[in-house]
């Protein structure tokens, strides 16, 4: 199996640290504000690499972590103090339940671990006292309680996005007042009077919170070791997040992640999506256009490195994916049943798709794969092939199943039936109609309807178990 690899900014193969095991952490959400399609992307890009790794046989820990507090956080409930009144705790923990929520929705795994930044506070405390004694941080001299890492006692920093500390623009995310260089970052971020005291510890360097970046390090640490084999997460946290969780890991003498792994960003109709342009699109407004079935396959179905570009046109066009692969699952699985052919086929992963997969985690090679397994098969069904209509049957199950694209799966299943669709509605109609016309011997009429259907491109398949119909792939 290969990765690209975003430090060595090549493709390398995996070997794990410990054989058979693979540790992987990812950097969850920031809990300020609602999931959008961006978030639901990267959450699944690493849920389809855990399973496949589960389906080659590693033993996987994945922790996808919840920063709950920040300067987000902390800001976004200032702002809403001012109206309903809302705690930093309570936004964070209610944002935190929208994610769950939303990958819960998207059959997204639970994380092995999923732990929040506001429980290894100790932790670290523990990491930045050993950057202060190894040379590498330094507390600021004005008595405010702000602790930096200090960028120029590490040569190699700028190493994972290959830049020259000299290239980089100033750290913006405390006071720059304490700080020996613009571009150190903080560690620890001592109180301000205006913040809240439920968002502060008590710490050497006085009463404040963790920095951004000192969180993700400690807890990677905390939940798999001083080293593990995959860091994952967004484009967009290169720099200066990743950038600077290796240098305070790396400094403090932790090996850390072996391998780098970033998921492409979503653009919205060709834009970068941001909220200055207001074209967000948030997770429920995508599960109200379509099925959460057709919007995993949809976000999942790009090269995880690509730039994936949103289109309200691409739902539908995987709905209509979604449904080739359920229509011969369906038609399949009638037709084998109760003949001998009913337990031929066994879920088996196809050579090709699994080549696909191991080669840098090609999704898209993988799903052509799939779709010509579903062709492959209506084409045996159509020439009453049975026994390779089983096997091929066999094989998409089990691709579908790795994906975890599989319409049969009762995740997928709505808690109560949704009313049915205008197109339901008038095929059954006409179905009916073509029942009556049968039993009333009328062979015009029904031969009609079936044409009528066909031309508006609706198969329909009589069995013993009554009339089937689908949309023709």
């Amino acid at each position: 199996m290969r990765l690209y690899d975003s430090k060595a900014q090549a493709l390398r193969d995996f070997v794990p640290l410990r054989e058979g095991h693979v540790g992987m952490y990812v950097c969850g959400p920031t809990v300020q504000s609602s999931p959008h399609i961006g978030h639901l992307r990267s959450a699944l890009v690493y849920d389809i690499l855990r399973r496949w790794f589960s389906y080659r046989g590693y033993d996987v820990a994945f922790v996808r972590n919840v920063t709950d507090i920040d300067d987000k956080i902390l800001d976004a409930a200032h702002r809403d103090e001012q109206g309903a009144g809302e705690q930093w705790w309570a936004l964070a923990y209610r944002v935190e339940l929208e994610f769950q929520a939303a990958y819960a929705s998207l059959g997204i795994q639970a994380p092995t671990y999923e732990p929040r930044a506001t429980a290894s506070v100790q932790q670290m405390q523990q990491l930045i006292v050993r950057l202060i004694e190894a040379g590498h941080a330094y507390a600021a001299p004005d008595a405010s309680g702000d602790v930096y890492f200090d960028t120029a006692s590490w040569p190699a920093y700028g190493g994972l996005t290959r830049q020259a500390r000299d290239n980089m623009e100033a750290a913006a995310d405390a006071d720059p007042r304490g700080k020996r260089d613009p571009r150190d970052f903080a560690l620890w971020k001592g109180r301000k009077a205006d913040e809240p005291a439920s968002a502060s510890w008590a710490s050497p360097w006085g009463d404040g919170r963790p920095g951004w970046h000192i969180e993700c390090s400690a807890m990677a640490a905390r939940y798999l070791g001083p080293e593990f084999d995959i860091h994952g997460g967004g484009l967009d946290l290169r720099f200066p997040h990743h950038e600077n969780e290796l240098a305070q890991s790396t400094a403090a003498g932790d090996g850390y992640a072996r391998y780098w792994v970033h998921n492409g960003l979503v653009n919205i109709g060709g834009q970068k999506m941001s909220k200055s342009l207001g074209n967000s699109v948030y997770a429920g407004q995508l599960l109200e256009l379509a099925s959460p079935l057709a919007v995993r396959y949809l976000l999942g179905a790009a090269h995880y490195r690509s730039t994936l570009d949103y289109a309200p046109t691409s739902l539908a066009e995987a709905e209509a994916a979604v449904d080739r692969i359920r229509t011969f699952l369906d038609r399949v699985e009638r037709r084998l049943a109760g003949t001998r052919y009913a337990g031929v086929g066994a879920p088996l992963i196809p050579d090709a798709f699994a080549a696909a997969m191991d080669d840098d985690l090609g999704v898209p090679q993988a799903l052509a794969v799939l779709h010509d397994t579903v062709r492959a098969g209506n084409q045996a069904l159509d020439a009453d092939e049975l026994h390779d209509a089983a096997v091929l049957h066999g094989q998409v199950a089990a691709m579908v199943g790795v994906l975890g694209i599989d319409p049969r799966d009762a995740q997928w299943a709505p808690d109560a039936a949704p009313a049915a669709s205008a197109l339901e509605v008038l095929v059954d109609r006409l179905l009916e109609d073509r029942r009556a016309a049968r039993a009333a011997k009328d062979f015009a009429a029904a031969d009609r309807i079936r044409a009528e259907l066909s031309a508006a491109g609706i198969t329909i398949e009589d069995s013993q178990t009554g009339t089937h119909w689908s949309l023709e792939s």
